[in-house]
């Protein structure tokens, strides 16, 4: 399988275990599928022949396949497996993904109706309507990945709409602002719920695909006045200016109240909730909408973050989703993208952190995509210059531009 920092093998085991929970063979999260997305770009850059593929496919294809409207996002089930499959280049995945595209495309219809059903009530949108790894957001990628143009402006428009101000108890809130708590579900210790910035279940995974697919000339009627919109709301919350500047991951309903944070600086440099995610979410949208000043000062302010030793000390794990691996990917991403040569002349000692973590810590207990040692390696693939090397796996985290 190969070896990482310090000789240790690649992956913590080399077949599927057995046995495994309800969905684990389906989720490109934390089970068999995203496992099996690292062996099929590793058999696209000739580091595997298709045989080390065919355990994990299995896996993640035993048992039917989930297409229940509910249970569905691009990391689990029907699009987690067709995003995998991809990937792969075989005519047996051809087939499969002409079936399962009609059940994607069936399930995002009625999670639009269900939203739009609900904005219509005017309630507040829980994470997993509109976020990127369970929401709207994360099929909206999938049907831009696959070049499904009805269904991805059907997304888009639905986007359009969600940054419409609501009024909810009197107050005038932003039409993400979500009735749940951080952890994806209401409690009473978040009362008035909390508008979340981060990239994989808030605000800046829209704002990222709109500027993706405007990138890419899909757009729909709105689309770069609701970017403008979600940038204008993190202008208002972005703290000091240059490299200096960070965001919040989330802010309470009192803090939006007040209009002013109750925390003294930035949290961990994730690409999931900190600071570097949500540059990147800026970058992409000052390159669709042509605003270098909007895309130098998202440059500047991730440069700033790694450059600061106070938050690089946060990161505590080598993961894709919180730790070094997921800074180091959105960094080459951004880098690659940027008007100088500033963030991709921090790579180096990005990894060098990188190898340090895995030297004294070891790999993670997992082998999944984002908390475990899959996308740990596929960080290791990924040549962010010339995607004929590496397959732009990474699309589902909303890096690739």
């Amino acid at each position: 399988m190969g070896r990482l920092a310090g000789g240790e093998p690649l992956m913590n085991y080399d077949a599927p275990p057995t046995p495994t929970g309800p969905g684990w063979g389906q989720s490109l999260h934390s089970g068999a599928a995203g496992v099996a997305l690292l062996h099929a770009v590793r058999a696209h850059t000739g580091e595997d022949d298709r045989d080390a593929l065919r355990p994990w496919a299995a896996a993640m294809l035993k048992g039917p396949i989930q297409a229940a409207a509910e249970a569905c996002g691009l990391y689990e089930g029907a699009p987690a497996v067709a995003y995998v499959l991809s990937f792969t280049h075989t005519n047996t995945a051809t087939r499969a993904l002409a079936t399962l595209d009609t059940h994607i495309a069936d399930v995002t219809r009625q999670r639009l109706k269900r939203a739009y059903a609900r904005i219509d009530r005017g309630a507040l949108p829980t994470l997993g309507e509109f976020d990127l790894i369970s929401g709207l957001t994360g099929l909206g990628v999938y049907h831009l990945h696959r070049g499904h143009k009805t269904e991805l402006q059907d997304v888009l428009a639905y986007l359009v709409r969600l940054t419409e101000p609501i009024t909810f108890e009197a107050q005038r809130l932003p039409g993400w602002w979500t009735g749940d708590s951080p952890d994806l579900r209401p409690t009473p210790r978040w009362p008035g719920g909390h508008g979340n910035f981060g990239l994989a279940h808030g605000i800046t995974g829209p704002l990222a695909l709109l500027a993706t697919a405007l990138r890419h000339g899909k757009t729909v009627p709105g689309q770069t006045q609701a970017i403008t919109q979600i940038c204008d709301w993190l202008d208002r919350w972005r703290n000091g200016t240059g490299s200096r500047a960070w965001w919040p991951d989330l802010i309470t309903r009192a803090e939006h109240r007040r209009g002013e944070l109750q925390r003294p600086g930035p949290r961990r440099p994730s690409w999931c909730y900190g600071t570097p995610g949500i540059a990147r979410a800026q970058q992409l949208a000052g390159i669709a909408l042509g605003d270098r000043d909007r895309q130098r000062q998202a440059e500047q302010a991730l440069a700033g973050c790694l450059a600061d030793d106070q938050q690089l000390a946060q990161l505590t794990d080598a993961s894709l989703c919180h730790g070094w691996a997921g800074l180091i990917q959105t960094v080459s991403r951004a880098a690659a993208d940027a008007l100088d040569d500033e963030l991709a002349s921090h790579l180096r000692r990005l990894n060098v952190r990188l190898n340090k973590h895995l030297d004294h810590h070891g790999l993670p207990d997992g082998a999944g995509l984002m908390d475990g040692t899959a996308g740990i390696h596929l960080v290791r693939l990924t040549d962010p210059v010339n995607t004929a090397i590496t397959a732009p796996w990474d699309r589902c985290l909303l890096l690739t531009g």
